[in-house]
């Protein structure tokens, strides 16, 4: 099982120059299940793919949440134009010299910032990656430490996050709307959950991009451990080099997302498990890396504010039975999260209120931990 790790970021590890994956980035057990190519056949092992303007789009949904975790987003409205925009800045935040990107450096407990990604203290091994964090809320005194004299590449990523941001968060309601109506409700019913919750209104968000260089030996390294995510829900933006994978059971194996162009990997969090009481569950993913090619991502996450407690929603609870889950704010989840990493166990289990029906209903931690170990 994975230890807890206080091993500092690999900044100083150059990529670029290995011929070889070192033991410290050598991940064991990474061929102990199958990989099966998720695109399209109409196979049990396609992705599910959502087109929001569909009129079925709320039953695809209903689907893909309950037996999936996940799903591609078309339709979203999004322009392509915007989407190339921001790819091409991610890669320039990363194609910086190493010294420009150490004045950015995430410190221990900092949220945002330049690192290798957050997840990655709890374990001993590194992560054939490089990430950047910030919040949209401070976007541009955040990149300042990036980039301290502003100049063209600071404007320039500023101004296409903010309008990307501005998308993504019309996006996100339309997409909780659309998880409300997959629950069962009617537009007024909908409405009325809002009104009561404002669940949308209070929704934050959070940027994180990530690269993964080419790698000499990639089946020896992994680009990002498996893990679910935390909060509501996570917008993927992803280059069109595949790496991105989703953990499914009955066998168990390893499902590769398709790198569709224009499309986002929609993957549900923990704390929207809890607030639909299990109905649409997490998902664990993780990310390989590539002989060839660099791959580029980047996650759009949604949760609550720190204040807000996260319990089932009635309306997601059957008649005449208790919620599943107790309620829980983020930073309390994270406290319950990260004993979890540290003992091998499941952090919904721990705040569930049917410890058996817990253990039935997320056994995949258990198979998820044997690509951890």
């Amino acid at each position: 099982m994975p230890t807890p790790s206080h091993l500092k970021n690999p900044l100083c590890f150059d990529f670029r120059a290995a011929r070889r994956v070192p033991e410290t980035h050598a991940w064991p057990g990474l061929d102990d299940h199958p990989v099966v190519d998720g695109g399209g056949g109409g196979g049990e092992d396609a992705v599910p793919v959502v087109d929001v303007g569909a009129g079925d789009a709320a039953a695809r949904v209903a689907r893909a949440a309950e037996q999936w975790g996940a799903f591609l987003l078309v339709g979203h409205g999004v322009p392509a134009a915007l989407l190339s925009r921001v790819e091409e800045r991610v890669a320039r935040v990363f194609s910086l010299p190493a010294s420009e990107k150490m004045r950015a450096v995430r410190g221990p407990g900092e949220p945002c910032g330049y690192g290798s990604p957050p997840i990655s203290s709890f374990f001993s091994k590194l992560m054939w990656s490089e990430g950047y964090t910030f919040s949209p809320s401070s976007l541009r005194s955040e990149l300042r430490r990036l980039w301290p004299k502003s100049g063209d590449d600071y404007l320039l990523f500023c101004d296409v996050m903010e309008e990307f941001h501005k998308e993504m968060r019309r996006l996100a309601d339309e997409l909780l709307r659309l998880f409300l109506r997959a629950l069962g409700l009617t537009g007024e019913e909908v409405a009325g959950v809002e009104a009561e919750r404002r669940i949308g209104e209070r929704m934050t968000a959070t940027v994180h991009l990530n690269w993964y260089p080419r790698c000499p030996e990639p089946r020896r390294a992994l680009g990002l451990i498996a893990h679910t995510d935390s909060g509501f829900f996570t917008f993927v933006l992803q280059s069109l080099v595949p790496g991105l994978q989703l953990f499914r059971r009955g066998p168990d194996r390893w499902v590769a997302v398709p790198a569709v162009a224009g499309a986002f990997v929609v993957n549900i969090g923990d704390l929207f498990h809890i607030l639909t009481n299990g109905r649409f569950h997490s998902v664990y993913h993780r990310a390989v890396v590539n002989r060839d090619r660099d791959r580029v991502s980047l996650g759009y996450f949604l949760g609550p504010p720190p204040d807000a407690e996260v319990a089932p929603l009635p309306e997601a609870v059957p008649a005449g039975r208790s919620p599943a889950y107790r309620a829980v704010t983020w930073p309390e989840y994270m406290a319950v999260r990260k004993k979890a990493f540290a003992t091998g166990g499941s952090a919904l289990k721990m705040v569930s209120t049917d410890a058996a029906a817990a253990a039935d209903e997320h056994d995949d931690v258990a198979a998820a931990a044997d690509v951890h170990a």
